[in-house]
């Protein structure tokens, strides 16, 4: 007998699926990437991925260069509710998996049953020396397994299988962009510093001429248009500063809520540390369609809808059930586990069903349908990796043309305002002048502070485009 169900199980285990041969679709890859000498490689997109945690990856952020960071980086992977509900969602698809996996096992019950019972006196077919009270004791079980010879459970196993890793790339992608906000948000945040440092020495400046020229307008030297034009930059100046300290509030109430921290307690103490851009590879990785994890999930659920056609096509056939039930029964409990009150059944049972209006037919179309979406889904976000990569190289390049060149006019702005005001105190310049040469300094100066945060950003979002690539070594 053990050797039969050895034999039922391994005929089990070559049953024929119904799904049509797994063969994503093609997406051309660029040899090159027109921002550097990036080379791309063939990949394939069906290659394994280490989905043992969803949210172990390199710690990438580090490379800018600031503990605070760090550390708002690593509550996030442990407060943050929209990365906890992502793999929340993980742990249910390995449940389902696990609940579907249950199918290639017999499944086997025990049940038992102590009734009083009284029939009717006008029951159908009674006989004249039917007790009207009985007793009915059973004490039993039953096994039921399904002969899978069409491959129908064992490609539902895979399709539940592929969605459970499609979960687990869904929140590594959650993790990634999460981590990515918070980062880019932090450079917010030190851009406004900045910003704040800046606005704060140039409004001391003001006041200081402000001041000398009240003095001379006191003494008859300056006139009510200089006394005019030093107040209005010294207000302006304020404003500016104000508009900034409010900007900057936003960033760290933002840095807060991406921690799980509530926005009212944040308290975040400025700092004039200057990021550094998170470096990338001289080549980016030939490798980008298993490491980016949406991709990696758009593949996973494009297998999963092709193994769905199996499991749909599987329907057409007869279902064959190996069952079998037995146990005891008596009108009394006394002596109820005896020879004379064995019972069983045992015995196949096959379902085909010969007509149901196009239904199975109807959900085959539903599942191809299914797989044109998913191929679909899956190139479009292949493309769209591919755009994001080329989009940030390119930023990425031009802000350094743009950052060295904002420099070049921020230290040759601060000498023409140094030179002006030092000819307005000898009287060779109005105050107009003066105040054009300082307005052009804070310019400059505020503008290549901006360009440096937002070439911060730029490195920030080649690391999500690349799946969290970590820095150089």
């Amino acid at each position: 007998m053990a050797k039969r169900w050895m034999g039922v199980l391994s005929l089990l285990a070559t049953a024929c699926s119904q799904a049509p041969a797994y063969r994503p679709p093609l997406v051309t890859m660029p040899a090159t990437f027109h921002d550097g000498a990036q080379v791309w490689q063939e990949a394939q997109p069906a290659a394994p991925v280490d989905r043992a945690s969803p949210v172990d990856r390199a710690n990438w952020w580090r490379a800018m260069g600031d503990p605070a960071l760090d550390a708002l980086e690593v509550r996030l992977i442990s407060e943050n509710p929209d990365l906890a509900a992502a793999l929340a969602r993980h742990r249910l698809s390995l449940a389902v998996l696990q609940e579907s996996g249950a199918a290639l096992v017999p499944e086997v019950a025990a049940g038992g049953a102590l009734t009083r019972n009284r029939q009717s006196d006008t029951r159908p077919l009674r006989g004249s020396n039917q007790p009207d009270l009985y007793g009915a004791e059973t004490l039993g079980g039953g096994a039921s397994y399904e002969l899978d010879l069409w491959g129908r459970v064992a490609d539902t196993v895979k399709a539940s299988s592929a969605e459970a890793q499609a979960s687990a790339d869904d929140a590594a992608a959650v993790r990634l962009s999460l981590q990515a906000d918070l980062a880019a948000t932090w450079a917010g945040l030190r851009g406004a510093d900045a910003d704040i440092a800046i606005l704060q020495d140039a409004l001391a400046a003001y006041r200081r001429a402000d001041d000398v020229t009240r003095r001379r307008y006191d003494g008859g030297i300056a006139n009510g248009i200089d006394l005019g034009r030093a107040a209005a930059q010294v207000a302006d100046a304020e404003a500016q500063l104000s508009d900034a300290r409010a900007r900057r509030a936003q960033f760290a109430h933002a840095v807060a809520t991406l921690a799980g921290i509530p926005a009212g307690e944040a308290d975040i103490a400025p700092s004039n540390r200057q990021l550094s851009p998170v470096t990338s590879p001289a080549r980016v990785p030939a490798t980008l369609l298993q490491r980016r994890p949406d991709i990696a999930a758009a593949e996973r659920r494009m297998f999963a809808a092709n193994r769905a056609i199996g499991v749909a096509q599987a329907a057409r056939f007869p279902a064959i059930l190996l069952g079998g039930s037995g146990g005891f029964q008596s009108t009394a409990v006394a002596g109820l586990l005896s020879a004379p009150n064995v019972f069983w059944s045992l015995g196949p049972q096959m379902v085909l069903p010969l007509f149901d209006g196009g239904r199975r037919r109807a959900r085959i179309a539903e599942a191809r349908a299914q797989w044109d979406i998913a191929t679909q889904r899956y190139r479009a976000t292949v493309l769209q990796a591919m755009r994001e990569v080329e989009d940030n190289l390119t930023t990425l390049n031009q802000l350094r043309i743009q950052r060295e060149a904002e420099a070049r006019a921020a230290t040759a702005a601060g000498q023409a305002a140094r030179l002006s005001y030092e000819r307005y105190i000898k009287g060779a310049n109005s105050l107009l002048d003066v105040v054009i040469s300082d307005t052009a300094e804070l310019t400059a100066r505020r503008r290549a502070a901006e360009i440096a945060t937002r070439q911060v950003a730029a490195s920030i979002a080649l690391v999500r485009a690349l799946g969290g690539d970590g820095p150089a070594t």
